[in-house]
Order: C-alpha cells, then sequence, then structure tokens
C-alpha cells in the first residue's frame, strides 16, 4: 500500500475545510472545534484519503473519541497508513 505523507494529508484536510468557506490554522494544536472540523468532515477526509490509496482504512469508534486537534488527525491517519 502507498502512504501519504503528513503534509499531503494535511493539505487534503485544508481542501475539506475550504470547500465549507474555512481556513486550516497552521498551528497543529488548534483544536477541531474552534476550526469547525466535524465528524462528518473526518468521514470526508477519511473518503479522500482512501481514494487517493485506492484501498480501505480501517480504523474504530473509540479512536475517533480522542481526536481533539489537528495533531490529532494527522497523528491517527498516519497510524491507520501503517496498520
Amino acid at each position: 500500500m502507498s502512504r501519504l505523507s503528513r503534509d499531503q494529508i494535511r493539505t487534503m484536510m485544508a481542501e475539506v475545510l475550504t470547500n465549507q468557506g474555512k481556513e486550516l490554522p497552521a498551528d497543529d494544536a488548534a483544536a477541531l472545534d474552534a476550526i469547525g472540523f466535524r465528524s462528518l468532515d473526518f468521514s470526508e477526509l477519511a473518503l479522500s484519503v482512501e481514494d487517493e490509496l485506492g484501498t480501505e482504512l480501517n480504523f474504530d469508534a473509540p479512536g475517533l473519541r480522542s481526536i481533539t486537534t489537528v495533531s490529532d488527525v494527522l497523528d491517527f491517519i498516519e497510524q491507520l497508513q501503517s496498520a
């Protein structure tokens, strides 16, 4: 399976937000609720990542509940690619 870099994932995350007229802050410590990145947005990002990789990512709901920052999203997607 090919892998996306953290920067590529970040760019895809920014595209999800840009499509809603929002902006991804430069600070990866930014809280998702503060920037308006919702669970539906995470789903859209995950689908984009899957499309790019050509494979399905397997993630569980408990793992998603611990995501609160931009960095958490990037870390989570990176971990999924390693699984």
